[in-house]
């Protein structure tokens, strides 16, 4: 009897598979159709593919022609449309013609009008918020530009602020992130392709690069990456980086972001290749390297002292957030011989009620302190500085107070996490948290040899890193032609070349500092 309802269940779900085939290959052959000389037949098979009434966000207006009575449709997407502009230029004009002799591209003044005899091809134009016009006896559909997407306006820049230079951003629509680019480089030589990255969604990513500049080896590598992704959806960059990206597991970031117009354009300058998508209020820039992270968007908008100080800052930031509570954990465990006796003595009195050894005294507060930036990330805006002031004030206090915690760690942790601020890129800035545990344990386990091994290592790794071809750490290591903008930056004067590593068609700028 169970082999029996087993049986039967299984042919079953063989029935439904085979179901569901026929259902796709029957969509398929409706999609390679052409377009029919008879409106009713067009809209009769446009209801079957987008399942029309039952979506009530596809539209269907039935009319005629002027003077001539002609039969005509209109099919659009109702939410992703200029209802008013679809109104006043196309469906207005239609109605009033009185030539029966007059062609479309006659009587309605678009300035994107494009006749497609294909059923797939009318289907991912609708899908972009294009509107289908069928006549009778006509195997066409013209298809007429009135795509209006809902979009947020444009704001300054949340993560890359500046106190000069431009105070814009990039914004969740393609077309507004493409405008801010060409609105600082007026050049016909930048070239913007598309290509689909994703089977189901039709997801469109941009790729923008600056011919006769930008190496064409590099250009078809990441174009070949795009064309072989297999995937329903990607929706935003931050996901196709992850199909794109060389080495998955890596700690350390291989693709730039920035929300930056202006920084974008400069790597458009270089050589860079810039990738833009819906979704995004970002780009991506391709390839990268480790000095590219480092490096802030006021760097060159700051006079040369200025802009130096600034880096200066945050490489002592980055090396406080990397060392600072490992250093304090293998002196204290390891080589008390190398802290002065006054300064011991210190130390010593305030862990003397501390049951805790010093790396569990770190771990605890480098956790607490994890703990509360991610809080403050997630709750609402109003309350995020109060976790913050509730826990670092009371907590840290408190810790103390009931001798869990002495003073001296609560100065080390809130200098090491307060320093890791300073490292914008958010990529970057997660990786030096991870890896700062990474030399907490080392340092417990065998001091400052343990450290210096596992710096070592780590820069061996990053020797070992490529971006798509180009070395993680060049131009330093290895050595390329580039302007020099590593650690720190030149004079803007001083810098005539562009980056060697990214092999640009023209390696020097045309500036190189001589007066005319």
């Amino acid at each position: 009897m169970f082999k029996r309802l087993k049986n039967i269940a299984g042919r079953r779900k063989d029935k439904a598979r085979l179901s569901k085939k026929d259902t796709l290959a029957s969509q398929k052959r409706e999609k390679n159709k052409s377009v029919q000389s008879s409106v009713t037949d067009n809209l009769n098979l446009f209801k079957q593919i987008y399942k029309i009434p039952e979506n009530m966000d596809v539209k269907i207006r039935e009319f005629t022609l002027g003077k001539s009575g002609r039969k005509a449709a209109i099919l659009f997407i109702s939410s992703i449309i200029d209802s008013k502009r679809l109104e006043e230029s196309i469906i207005k004009p239609l109605l009033q013609c009185q030539d029966d002799d007059a062609k479309i591209s006659e009587i309605i003044f678009n300035p994107i009008l494009t006749p497609v005899t294909e059923i797939k091809k009318v289907i991912v134009h609708l899908n972009l918020g294009n509107a289908a016009i069928f006549l009778d006896g006509d195997h066409t559909a013209y298809m007429v530009d009135c795509a209006k997407f809902e979009s947020r306006a444009i704001e300054q820049p949340q993560n890359e602020a500046v106190i000069k230079g431009p105070k814009e951003a990039f914004t969740e629509k393609v077309v507004v992130n493409l405008s801010l680019i060409r609105k600082r480089i007026k050049n016909e030589k930048l070239i913007v392709e598309a290509t689909v990255v994703s089977e189901r969604s039709k997801n469109e990513v941009l790729i923008l690069y600056i011919r006769n500049l930008a190496d064409e080896k590099m250009v078809a590598n990441i174009k070949s990456r795009l064309e072989n992704l297999s995937v329903d959806a990607v929706q935003n960059l931050s996901l196709l980086e992850q199909y794109i990206e060389e080495r998955r597991y890596s700690l350390f970031p291989s693709v730039l972001y920035t929300e930056r117009p202006d920084r974008a354009v400069s790597f458009l300058e270089d050589g860079n290749i810039v990738l833009l998508m819906d979704n995004s209020p970002d780009c991506m820039v391709l390839p990268a390297t480790f000095w590219s992270y480092f490096h802030s968007p006021e760097d060159h908008y700051l006079r040369f002292a200025f802009g130096n100080f600034s880096r200066i800052i945050r490489i002592v930031a980055l090396f406080i957030t990397l060392f600072t509570s490992a250093i304090y954990v293998a002196v204290t465990t390891y080589h008390a011989e190398m802290i002065p006796a006054d300064l011991l003595l210190a130390i010593a009195g305030t862990r003397e009620r501390v049951p805790f050894p010093a790396f569990f005294e770190i771990l605890i507060m480098e956790i607490a302190f994890e703990l509360i930036r991610e809080a403050g990330l997630r709750v609402p805006n109003p309350m995020g500085p109060t976790i913050g002031i509730v826990g670092a004030l009371i907590l840290g206090q408190a810790a103390v107070e009931a001798n869990i915690i002495s003073p001296i760690v609560i100065i080390v942790v809130a200098l090491s996490g307060l320093s890791s601020f300073a490292i914008s890129d958010v990529s970057l800035n997660f990786a030096i948290r991870i890896v700062r545990f990474g030399f907490i344990f080392s340092a417990s386990l065998f001091g400052i040899y343990g450290m210096t091994a596992l710096f070592i290592t780590g820069l061996f790794y990053m020797v070992s890193i490529k971006s798509f071809g180009v070395p993680y750490l060049a131009p330093m290591s290895p050595h390329y032609v580039s302007s020099g903008d590593t650690i720190f930056r030149k004079v803007v004067t001083s810098e005539v070349f562009r980056p060697g590593y990214l092999k640009p068609a023209d390696l020097k700028k045309k500036g190189d500092g001589s007066t005319k």
